[in-house]
């Protein structure tokens, strides 16, 4: 697999959709997460993260203009104990609720699936973050339709172990922008992560499509002791 530049892969995608990327920072002392939304709807881009424990949810920027909240609403991030549970929807409760049962990661997501939004169909994309004992792994999954099918739902789990410093993956919904917008295909791409929490949200938000970025969460988290720093930035303010 070639790694493939992040800033590169957003700059040159108009529409993403939503994403997720999960790494170790180049000096192999961080655990790194973002996630960010995109909309291309007045509904979709009337958001903002707010802040909600350990994690974040996102919430009407003007709730006169909320139209269809069930999508669009929802908390992105929970923290269970030692791990970080990161999605695209409310599946990160579905997540949080069967491991806190002692389910896995993939056993969770078995009562999901792709979000009912004909034609497109979202993919819903999750990932989870372990650190335990000054080890830290994460997987991600997908769960999309059958090629635009809704009978189908086609599942992918990919599970990385001892991940590598400098080195994280990357999961968006969207392949591009299109009507209906086409699912994400193939494994997480490769990625190279830095060192500097600021830069590199930096990095992710100056790249993202001005016309279509609306939120942005990154986490940087100490595997030795799992205190973490976050950065939010809202295009609403």
């Amino acid at each position: 697999m070639e790694m493939k530049n992040l800033a590169t892969e957003l700059s040159e995608n108009a529409y993403p959709g939503r994403g997720i990327v999960i790494g170790k920072s180049a000096d192999g002392k961080k655990a790194v997460t973002g996630y960010f939304i995109m909309g291309r709807s007045e509904n979709s881009r009337n958001r903002v993260f707010v802040e909600d424990g350990e994690g974040i949810r996102t919430q009407a920027f003007d709730p006169s203009k909320l139209v269809d909240p069930s999508l669009i609403i929802y908390a992105p991030v929970r923290v269970l104990g030692n791990k970080t549970i990161v999605t695209n929807g409310d599946q990160t409760d579905t997540i949080y609720d069967g491991m806190d049962k002692q389910l896995t990661f993939e056993q969770s997501l078995r009562i999901r699936e792709f979000e009912p939004d004909g034609p497109n169909y979202t993919p819903r994309i999750s990932g989870v973050m372990h650190i335990e004992n000054g080890t830290y792994n994460y997987a991600m999954s997908i769960l999309k339709s059958n090629n635009g099918n809704p009978e189908a739902c086609n599942r992918y789990t990919f599970a990385y172990e001892n991940p590598v410093a400098g080195e994280g993956h990357f999961i968006h919904t969207y392949m591009h922008d299109g009507n209906p917008l086409p699912s994400f295909e193939g494994e997480p791409k490769w990625v190279e992560i830095g060192n500097d929490i600021d830069e590199f949200t930096d990095m992710l938000w100056t790249n993202l499509n001005e016309e279509n970025k609306v939120s942005l969460f990154v986490r940087f988290i100490d595997i030795a002791t799992g205190k973490y720093e976050t950065r939010i930035i809202n295009k609403n303010k």
